[in-house]
This record gives structure tokens, sequence and C-alpha cells, in this order.
């Protein structure tokens, strides 16, 4: 798919970020929107965004949609296909973030992450394909997470979930490959990308002491890696889809830890565990003068 002019493309997790970056720059090429995401004062947003600035007329539809309920994917899906005529590329970008260990992480928590995270791109996908393959040219982006390519303490739920988009993708573009059906899929593994992903994320309480100081200051910390543009970063993924490529890496630093990742591939973990160590709260040892007495 060498041009966007023209086509109909359906973006999950639209309303900030990565979503509604790659909705202005699809606009921007002519390229035809149905936009969701359960923030339907960010949508709003994002479509008023897209009027004032694009040039090319291109006709838009929003949906506030929760991703990790099936049902209502397969019912945007159809209704994407009804009100746009067809659909080419479908970009299952939404995702959130977990940060808790495993031994005190809630089950609850964990299956939120993975409804959003893995169920959605699941649902997206399989509700859009036989739509993409009926236009005859079809993409399906999936977004991972350079996370889903290098594990971290703390973030159990979150890597489970991009290594199984990961897994997921890279397997369903080799059935694409085989079956020569005009359709083609891409995993996307962005690094620290400047979204509204650290605001909207968990941190349980058991991190508090473990790997952070409090949860203020962790939130502010990761911010601070975020050291990539969500417009740098739609511009890389549609080159990608250009390309065809099977795996789009966004960000010097996804390059840096896919590379670790690659030359110590079992290593890397023990490199991460002493940097953690060093980054980590040092627990307090009192301070006793000469003459203080042990309280009871």
């Amino acid at each position: 798919m060498k041009s966007f002019n023209g086509r109909v493309a359906a973006i999950t997790g639209a309303a900030s970020g990565m979503g509604r970056a790659l909705a202005l720059a699809l606009a921007r090429e002519g390229c035809h929107l149905a936009l969701a995401d359960k923030n339907s004062q960010g949508l709003e947003q994002t479509l008023a965004l897209i009027k004032t600035s694009t040039l090319s007329p291109v006709t838009v539809t929003t949906q506030v949609l929760d991703v990790s309920d099936r049902q209502a994917m397969d019912a945007w899906a159809a209704r994407c296909a009804a009100d746009h005529g067809q659909v080419n590329l479908v970009f299952n970008n939404a995702g959130v973030a977990l940060s808790s260990t495993v031994e005190g992480v809630d089950y609850a928590d964990l299956e939120w992450i993975v409804g959003i995270n893995f169920w959605g791109v699941v649902y997206g996908t399989k509700a859009f394909l036989p739509y993409l393959k009926a236009s005859g040219d079809g993409h399906v982006i999936n977004t991972s997470s350079v996370f889903g390519l290098f594990a971290q303490p703390g973030m159990s739920g979150y890597n489970a979930t991009k290594f199984a988009v990961r897994g997921f993708t890279e397997s369903l573009r080799q059935e694409l490959d085989m079956q020569r059906c005009g359709v083609s899929a891409t995993c996307v593994h962005p690094g620290g990308i400047r979204t509204d992903i650290c605001r909207s994320s968990r941190i349980d309480a058991n991190m508090t002491g473990f790997l952070i100081h409090s949860e203020q200051q962790a939130r502010a910390d990761f911010e601070k890696l975020f050291i990539t543009d969500a417009d740098q970063a739609a511009k890389v993924i549609l080159q990608g889809v250009r390309k065809n490529k099977r795996r789009v890496l966004i960000g010097r630093d996804a390059y840096f830890l896919d590379l670790l990742a690659r030359c110590l591939p079992a290593a890397y973990q023990a490199l991460v565990v002493f940097a953690s160590k060093r980054m980590a709260p040092k627990p307090r040892t009192p301070v006793f003068e000469p003459n203080d007495e042990p309280r009871p």
C-alpha cells in the first residue's frame, strides 16, 4: 500500500497520543477515517483537529468503544464498512499500562490489562479481517511495545500482553503471506512515546519501596523516558506500512533495547536486575546516638 489517498482506516485509541497522530497524518493524505476510543471528549477533540488542519475533504466517523468488548468491536467493524463502503487499514492501537509485582498483582488488574492490550488487538484483527480481505488491499497494524521484545521487573502484566501481541501478529503475517489474499500485517514496537499512557496507567501500592519511591514520583520519572513525539511515531508507522515491514521499531531507545535483547537474549535480564537495584529505593537504617535507649 504505497498511498493512503481514498483509503479507509479504522483506528482505536484515537482520542490521544499515537492514535490521534495517526488520524491527523492519514487525514492529511486524504484517507477516510473511522475513529474509536473510550474517551468521548478526546475523540471530539481529535475530530475538531482534523477539521481545522486538513485541507482535503475526508469522511470521519467516531465511535465510543471499549476494545475489550468483543460484541462491540464486531458491531463497530460492521458499522465502519457500512458507513464508508470499505475498510483498508485497521490500527489496533489502544493500550494501557500496569505496574505491579507478580506476587502482589490483583487478578482484576490482570484481567483489565489483558482485556485491552491483548484481547482488544485480537478482537480488532478478527472483526476487521474479512472487510480488509474484501477490499482487496488491506493492512493490519497492531501496536505491541519495546517491552514485547524486552522484559523488565514490575511490569509482568504489560510485558505479557505486549509479547502476546507480537506473537499473535507475527503468526498472522505468516498466514497472510501464505494466503496471498491482498492483506498484510505489521507489528509496531514503540519505545517511550509522549502519550497519555503514563497518566492512565495503574501503579500498585506494592511497587512503593520496591522499585519506586512514590506513585507521583514514578509517573514523573516515567514521563522523562518518553523521548519520541507522537507525530514522529505516526510518521514512522506509516512509512513501515508503505514498505510492508513486518516489524517497526520507534525511537532510539527501542533500537537499543532490541539490540541488547538480540545480543544478550538471556544475560540482559541480569543487567536489568543490576540497574533496577541501583535505581530502587534504599532501605533506611535508623541512626542511634550513643545515649539513645531502644524504644519498646
